[in-house]
């Protein structure tokens, strides 16, 4: 079972804080979280790329000139996809690019990255994570004193507005609700920071 410090604002470790081994300390499937970030992105898109067919180009359905005795080539219609402004073949329409994930898969690859993140050092659990105010400046000021510099992903409950106002100008620091973070999150973000009672709900989803 893994034990993690939880810390203070100055840094200092106030408790200890004791993890489930079934959420973080399960084996890194690094194939499991691949799957789950491309059904993630693939959600992500909308689908809206369109193209017109022949019948939907503008220009008249008239036969151009007569079959045969020109010597040129048949022709039917100006909207013909052989044709400058006609219809596009086989072009693509707007779809869905949804698709079913199992639950218990996606479960197991959030267990995996948080493993992950643990076992590089790089997750990190704060007693509280309330700010006086929301001020951007005075919080890249607690983020240096706690050497967290990297690409960082802050989650709380979605209540805490001074963090989530003081983070959004940050180009490296994400605001994430413990209700609404995602695998994605985990994985885009090098370092991630929980208050305490954030990741002991996520551990009971998780668990």
């Amino acid at each position: 079972m893994p034990e993690v410090d939880v810390r203070n604002f100055n840094n200092e470790t106030v408790e200890k804080l004791a993890l489930s081994d079934a959420v973080f300390g399960a084996k890194v499937n690094r194939a499991l979280i691949w799957e789950a970030v491309r059904h993630y992105q693939a959600n992500q898109r909308r689908g809206t790329a369109s193209t017109k067919t022949r019948g939907e180009v503008s220009g008249s359905g008239k036969k151009l000139w007569r079959q045969k005795g020109t010597g040129r080539a048949r022709i039917g219609s100006v909207r013909s996809p052989l044709w400058r402004h006609g219809g596009t073949v086989h072009g693509p329409k707007p779809r869905t690019y949804t698709y079913r994930f199992p639950r218990k898969k996606l479960q197991g690859a959030m267990r995996a990255i948080l493993s992950a993140r643990l076992t590089e050092d790089n997750l990190f659990i704060f007693a509280d994570l309330t700010l006086a105010a929301a001020k951007t400046k005075a919080f890249r000021k607690i983020l240096d004193t706690l050497g967290l510099k990297e690409k960082l992903l802050m989650v709380d409950a979605a209540d805490n507005r001074n963090l989530s106002l003081s983070a959004r100008n940050l180009p490296d620091v994400t605001f994430a609700p413990i209700d609404s973070v995602n695998l994605y999150d985990f994985v885009n973000h090098s370092q991630v920071v929980f208050s305490k009672q954030a990741i002991l709900a996520l551990q009971e989803r998780l668990g």
